[in-house]
């Protein structure tokens, strides 16, 4: 048994034109694997499969927004028409409108990160089931945050719906496993994508995160997509339910902030 190898299978990465998606389905093309590459725009997913069959590997693009139902119902039955079934789900693409406190967030913003951040996930999850129980074989993976295990001042509803994921995942783990279906999350600290970049661009604001990262720097798309690729393969198989988290240390660094006065 080759414990990272994807031959024959097939995997649907959303929001995989750029950044940590884009890193993961790369990834998965070097292992063996065919990749449907995911994102609101056609164009730009186009652009990335062909990188990938340049390479030598089998990639194609699909349109589709996460919020609408019936586009990822149509990503969906876009990989069954090309490659006839569907092994792995990574549901990556989130949206982050809002940066704030939860005093300030309105009902709007709410419910538009709640749909595309975890009933997105729900939903693109029971589409591909069937066939995973059929089959008694399948991964799902949601890639999360740390903001799920940190209180915020600016990304405290971005931490919501990331908190949702992991019981999303924890709970279809568990009903699925049976089936030998294993659904797990990765949740990445603060890496270099432009999804993040607000986070990362100033200078001032990355050298506070870096000294506070025990290994002092920020991370990168393909150490993300590193674990995904071991949660995909048989490396992984007998993980489920679970987070693993890849933040350079942040969330087990001390505390070195002086006690509060008496």
């Amino acid at each position: 048994m080759k414990r990272f190898d994807l031959s024959g299978k097939v995997a649907i990465v959303t929001g995989s034109s750029r950044g940590i998606g884009r890193a993961i389905a790369e990834a998965f093309v070097e292992a063996g694997g065919r990749v449907v590459i995911s994102g609101r725009r056609l164009e730009a997913a186009e652009e990335v499969a062909g990188a990938l069959r340049a390479r030598g590997g089998e990639a194609i693009a699909a349109a589709a927004r996460i919020s609408d139902k019936a586009q990822l119902e149509a990503l969906v039955a876009r990989a069954r028409q090309e490659w006839g079934r569907i092994d792995i789900l990574v549901c990556n693409a989130a949206v982050n409108p809002y940066f704030g406190s939860l005093e300030g967030l309105g009902e709007e913003a709410f419910e538009r990160m709640m749909v595309n951040n975890v009933l997105s996930n729900l939903w693109l999850a029971r589409m591909v089931a069937p066939e995973m129980k059929e089959r008694r074989d399948g991964v799902i993976i949601f890639i999360i945050s740390i903001a799920a295990f940190q209180s915020s001042l600016e990304l405290g509803m971005y931490g919501i719906t990331k908190a949702a994921d992991v019981a999303l995942a924890r709970n279809l783990a568990a009903e699925w496993g049976p089936f030998n279906i294993r659904v797990n999350c990765i949740a990445p600290g603060l890496v270099k994508t432009e999804f993040a970049r607000v986070l990362w661009q100033d200078e001032g604001r990355r050298k506070r995160r870096e000294a506070v990262t025990p290994l002092r720097r920020l991370g990168e798309p393909e150490e993300i997509a590193g674990v995904a690729l071991m949660l995909a393969t048989p490396a992984g198989g007998y993980i489920t339910g679970q987070v693993i988290v890849v933040d350079g240390g942040v969330t087990i660094a001390p505390n070195t902030s002086p006690p509060p006065a008496a």
